[in-house]
């Protein structure tokens, strides 16, 4: 835990920027019978029943100092598509960092070896050797401020019927687009201090 807030607490450094990952499926539902329009002293109202579609996934990074973040829907959530994700990182988002310090939970994807396994022996070890990965502790998922970007998604954007993942897809993008033009970001509060005196239950007496 201590290792992920004191990472929070250290300023911004573009050569080492710090990336919160995570990520989340989500179902996708389509209406059995069209909503009816909102109306004078009347609001929209929506069938209560909807069609299963199917299901995707959404990756994200998110590097709070910048206000920064990207999303993307894949169909699954592999060892193999979080290898993709980290290549994409280190090739696309942050290709002149010397070293990006990835904030992750303890998915079991979410480690080195599933860059060996989606890529040769030599590539996987020129990524890992951008990556540096900080994990949150078991149950400790919330230390992620990628979670709290997720909870401003589903707010914003993912609260209603979504019936493909194209679709999802344009709307996802869309709400990147005006998060990125705010710099949006997340302010941190819990500091290793605070957790010494909040969490004295979790440290040896």
């Amino acid at each position: 835990m201590e290792d992920v807030l004191d990472l929070y607490a250290q300023p911004y450094d573009p050569a080492r920027p710090v990336v919160c990952v995570d990520e989340r499926p989500s179902v996708l539902r389509s209406e059995v019978r069209p909503p009816l329009p909102a109306k004078a002293g009347r609001p929209k109202r929506i069938d209560s029943q909807y069609a299963r579609q199917g299901s995707c996934c959404l990756f994200m990074s998110f590097q709070p100092l910048q206000g920064w973040r990207q999303v993307e829907v894949r169909a699954r959530r592999t060892s193999q598509d979080f290898a993709q994700w980290m290549k994409q990182l280190v090739d696309e988002q942050f290709p002149k960092a010397q070293l990006i310090r990835v904030v992750l939970d303890n998915l079991n994807t979410h480690t080195p070896a599933a860059l060996y396994q989606t890529f040769e022996p030599q590539e996987a070890r020129r990524l890992t050797e951008k990556l540096e990965f900080h994990y949150t502790p078991k149950h400790g998922s919330w230390l992620n401020m990628a979670e709290i970007e997720w909870s401003v998604l589903v707010r914003q954007c993912l609260n209603r019927r979504i019936p493909d993942a194209q679709r999802m897809a344009g709307e996802v993008s869309a709400w990147e687009q005006r998060r990125n033009e705010q710099q949006a970001t997340v302010h941190w509060r819990f500091t290793t201090d605070k957790a010494r005196c909040k969490l004295q239950r979790l440290y040896p007496q």
